[in-house]
């Protein structure tokens, strides 16, 4: 496998940044401590210019849309593949003083299948939940999920629309466990 840095300075991200005027390394930095840590796009300029760097808080906020997709991109190429059993789980969760629902699929080895957050928990959320991780990944073989109708209707109307073979099996406690220990085997 190529090494991260080559594959990230060759092909897409150097058209991506082809004319912009600063090092790879400066926007690089900027964008990684934008996605990684809660700082603002102002705290970003004052950081920088702590350093010698003199950076507008627009200009960091113009690389982060233009470089996060690519990274994005790269990151989800270098995955590894998930297992064919998945783990499906709903909660809401408070997010900038409202109540949103995070979608969570994992494999039965813990990894990480696809997420989604959403303003509302029907099927229609739940739908887009599932082809995303289905286009990203591919057809389960099982999914497990609790006795939500939204998921329930969801995951039939992919079965019954497209022919997909998926086996449904709907456990209280499974996919629960799984949600809360990510690292942990599952038999």
């Amino acid at each position: 496998m190529v090494p991260l840095h080559i594959q990230l300075t060759s092909s897409t991200l150097r058209k991506v940044i082809k004319r912009l005027h600063y090092p790879l390394e400066v926007m690089l930095l900027c964008v990684r401590w934008y996605a990684a840590y809660p700082l603002s796009f102002r705290n970003l300029e004052e950081m920088m210019a702590e350093r010698g760097v003199i950076v507008d808080h627009a200009t960091v906020h113009r690389w982060s849309l233009k470089i996060l997709p690519v990274l994005a991109g790269v990151f989800r190429r270098r995955k590894q593949p998930v297992g064919t059993s998945w783990r499906v789980d709903e909660t809401y969760i408070k997010v900038g003083g409202e109540w949103k629902y995070l979608y969570r699929a994992v494999d039965r080895l813990g990894q990480t299948v696809d997420f989604l957050l959403t303003a509302h928990r029907d099927v229609a959320a739940a739908r887009r939940f599932f082809e995303r991780a289905i286009d990203r990944h591919d057809v389960p073989e099982k999914i497990t999920i609790d006795k939500s109708g939204a998921n329930t209707a969801a995951v039939n109307g992919l079965v019954a629309d497209s022919g997909l073979v998926i086996e449904l099996r709907q456990s209280k406690y499974l996919n629960k466990w799984a949600s809360f220990c990510p690292s942990t085997s599952l038999a």
